[in-house]
């Protein structure tokens, strides 16, 4: 029983780990992928497009029963919801690697949390308590984790000294190659920029689908939806960015594999974990998780792959990694807190009812002697602890 107890408190946590895990082996296949020709705007459109052709099946017959039926309103929400957590974020992500780094954009995912906290307190999703401790930390994680993305953005700094040669070499020639390519990094601030919008649109797709995903408790037909929307979306945005058919080509090789290994796990799995895990424990949770992304990628791309770190990068990481975990302490023991508070106003429920069920069976009177008022029965006058 203890076991199953400790199981259920920890899947959350499991779950948000191996979609990091698949996320990381995923740059590193799309780094090559690239520097083989894989066209970005292309990828983006196959791996949405082929995402939906294997979820599509699987969340017809599973969730018939579960699935809502699609309104107009409800198609416009998963067109907005694939657009901005779709389309338009992930070929935004790709456009920013041509000016910065792999391990750059990874650090400035972690500024998710902040700015959806931001957002929430806006839309009145999140309440802060200035007066206490773990509010003062909310506020002051979130200024902290935006000055570290502020760093990134306009210090960039001296490179760290590599004390061993890279044994493996995958940045070639392709868009989103090392950050030694002076025409892939010819402008840091415009990358920067790119970065910082697509997690703004990240954020605010993990505010909207918390609240879609009550109105299409489908989470696997939700994620099909937004997987072919979003590869339409996807699709047009790439015929108008790039006409030359060879693009669209992409063969049975290694570029094939990174769409396929990527549709199936980031599109597909991925997204259900996140999906899942923002019903069972909130958005901000969600992105708790992030800062083991980047320090997976910095990891195997300093030390395997010969990917530079800039000084600018190191601080800015670690202010926004400290800046997050602030943040998520406040908003764990705001959970610790509304749990405490949500199990005495059960108890308090509990003894109400209590005493209306001996009400109404006769057992409390409504006229009684003087004498037996401090004799009433024991049911009749319970008290939460």
């Amino acid at each position: 029983m203890a076991l199953n107890l400790m199981m259920m408190r920890y899947m959350p946590h499991a779950l948000m780990i191996l979609a990091q895990v698949f996320f990381t082996l995923l740059y590193f296949i799309t780094e090559a992928a690239f520097n083989r020709g894989l066209n970005p705007y292309v990828y983006v459109t196959y791996r949405y497009l082929l995402a939906a052709c294997i979820l599509c099946p699987f969340a017809y017959f599973y969730e018939k029963k579960l699935r809502p039926k699609i309104t107009l309103m409800l198609f416009l929400e998963i067109f907005v919801l694939s657009l901005l957590g779709g389309s338009l974020t992930m070929n935004m992500y790709f456009s920013s690697l041509k000016y910065t780094s792999p391990t750059f954009v990874t650090s400035m995912i972690n500024t998710v949390a902040s700015i959806t906290f931001v957002i929430a307190i806006v839309l009145r999703m999140e309440i802060v308590d200035v007066k206490t401790l773990r509010g003062l930390a909310k506020i002051a994680g979130t200024m902290v984790s935006l000055a570290g993305a502020t760093t990134m953005s306009l210090y960039r700094g001296a490179p760290v000294k590599r004390l061993w040669r890279a044994p493996i070499h995958i940045h070639g020639g392709g868009g989103g190659g090392g950050v030694d390519h002076v025409v892939a990094h010819e402008s840091w601030v415009k990358g920067s920029l790119l970065a910082l919008a697509s997690c703004i649109c990240w954020s605010i797709w993990i505010i909207l689908q918390a609240s879609s995903i009550k109105r299409y408790p489908a989470k696997l037909s939700l994620t099909a939806w937004m997987s072919l929307v979003g590869g339409l979306q996807s699709a047009v945005f790439a015929a108008f960015m790039q006409r030359n058919v060879e693009d669209w080509l992409v063969g049975f090789g290694l570029n094939f594999w990174c769409i396929v290994y990527t549709a199936i796990t980031c599109t597909g799995l991925a997204v259900i974990i996140q999906l899942w895990c923002n019903k069972k424990r909130g958005p901000v949770f969600v992105t708790m998780f992030n800062p083991l992304l980047t320090v997976m990628v910095a990891v195997l791309a300093y030390v395997l792959f010969g990917e530079n770190l800039y000084a600018g990068s190191v601080i800015g990481g670690v202010l926004v990694i400290l800046g997050l975990y602030m943040l998520l302490w406040g908003k764990n023991r705001d959970q610790s807190e509304g749990k405490d508070e949500h199990q005495q106003s059960d108890e308090l429920d509990c003894c109400e009812k209590q005493q209306a069920t001996v009400v109404v069976s006769g057992y409390h009177f409504a006229a009684r002697d003087e004498d037996d008022d401090d004799k009433a029965p024991e049911t009749a006058t319970m008290k939460p602890n």
